[in-house]
């Protein structure tokens, strides 16, 4: 599965995210270094004083062609990846990359950090929170992408024999059979089908 990492720079456990990830056969987009010889974006390559500049400076820097390059790396990372993973902590930028990629119907997970930080109502839009990342590798495992980009669920028929729990909302026919909520790309199915799948 190819994965985008949404994380911070001061995240010391995304580089040993990336590698497990890779380990387990997945294509990875590290931000840390997106292409062979680049280390990603630092604004001090704009300006060393970066950190002293006013809301004025802030909003003209985007503008500035080596963040509109390196903008436009990771947004181009996003639309090729199948899931995007938000590892915590991280900032404002991480978070708004995970948000697009729920409104894009990507699969979107969130890693938790080790120590409790304050709750977030709105994490309720990723589709998997993981404590662990064993955990994280686990729930990827359980996905694959489809050609269409569509949510496709692994279950290797061990749930043939269930009844579909959203036939009544179901938009489409559906035979009440698990296999064709599996099937089904109506988000009532998507959903409740992911519901199964968590319980």
């Amino acid at each position: 599965m190819k994965i985008y990492i949404a994380s911070s720079w001061r995240n010391i456990r995304q580089p040993t995210i990336v590698m497990a990830l890779r380990e387990n056969g997945h294509e990875v987009y590290d931000f840390k270094n997106p292409h062979p010889g680049e280390n990603g974006f630092h604004w001090s390559e704009i300006d060393p004083n970066w950190r002293e500049w006013s809301i004025i400076k802030y909003r003209d820097a985007l503008n500035h062609p080596i963040a509109q390059q390196s903008y436009y790396s990771n947004f181009n990372a996003m639309q090729w990846a199948d899931a995007v993973v938000l590892v915590l902590p991280c900032g404002m930028s991480a978070h708004l990359e995970l948000g697009w990629a729920c409104g894009q119907s990507k699969h979107t997970f969130v890693l938790l950090d080790k120590e409790a930080s304050e709750p977030e109502l709105m994490m309720l839009m990723a589709d998997y929170i993981c404590v662990t990342l064993k955990e994280l590798i686990g729930k990827l495992r359980t996905l694959e992408p489809t050609k269409e980009g569509k949510r496709r669920y692994i279950t290797d028929g061990m749930y043939d024999d269930l009844p579909c729990i959203c036939t009544e909302k179901c938009p489409k026919t559906c035979s009440g059979k698990s296999d064709d909520q599996v099937d089904c790309d109506c988000e009532a199915c998507s959903h409740a089908y992911l519901d199964g799948l968590e319980g």
